[in-house]
């Protein structure tokens, strides 16, 4: 008996991921609220009541989305985080992160990068939640660095929330650099000027976070 509950809940666990790659897959080119469940259905090739198994309706999925696409970003911040050297090498590595992300995930940081001021309340609510709790786990990390000292910790959240911004912003602009282009070669050169951008603004704040008690 368990082994039939055992199956049964891995066929469900892997129809459920099938919708979310399906709905991910379709949100390429249109927003969540647009977006209808029983497109995702027929992609998937199952019946529109089967979804009903998985999540309540589309908004329900895409804060499953939200969670999926999102989650993976906070090992990629840590690591972020806890690059050691002085500030210009952990400048670079973090842009190089999130370059490697979007590389890796351009349809969560697409999705993300839409849906985070689009027209699904509880979605927006959803990634608001999440990119909050990056900005706890920036602040905390900012707050054991000697540089730190002296600072209050609404200050340390400000700065956090720079960084985070800055993350979306940065991954949005390299997932959009080479969109226009027309070859390879034009993308690459496009994505590096995004890139070569994001690290001259970090260094301007770290310049500013300097001087920030002065």
């Amino acid at each position: 008996m368990s082994h039939t509950l055992g199956i049964r809940q891995a066929q469900k666990q892997k129809t459920r991921q099938a919708l979310l790659d399906a709905a991910l897959g379709l949100l390429e080119d249109q927003s969540l609220s647009s977006l209808g469940l029983r497109e995702v259905t027929r992609a998937v090739g199952v019946a529109p009541a089967a979804f009903y198994r998985h999540f309540k309706d589309t908004a329900d999925l895409g804060v499953a989305l939200v969670e999926e696409a999102l989650g993976s970003l906070h090992e990629t911040i840590r690591a972020a985080i806890v690059t050691t050297g002085g500030s210009d090498e952990r400048i670079d590595r973090a842009v190089s992160l999130i370059a490697a992300h979007v590389r890796a995930h351009p349809a969560h940081v697409r999705f993300i990068a839409r849906e985070r001021h689009g027209g699904v309340a509880v979605v927006r609510s959803a990634i608001g939640v999440q990119l909050q709790r990056f900005a706890d786990e920036v602040a905390a990390a900012l707050g054991a660095d000697p540089e730190a000292v002296g600072w209050s910790s609404a200050d340390l959240r400000m700065l956090a929330g720079v960084y985070v911004d800055h993350m979306v912003m940065t991954a949005s602009a390299i997932l959009e650099a080479g969109a226009s282009c027309d070859g390879p070669l034009a993308a690459r050169q496009a994505e590096e000027a995004v890139i070569a951008t994001a690290r001259r603004q970090l260094r301007l704040v770290t310049l500013g976070r300097r001087h920030w008690l002065d």
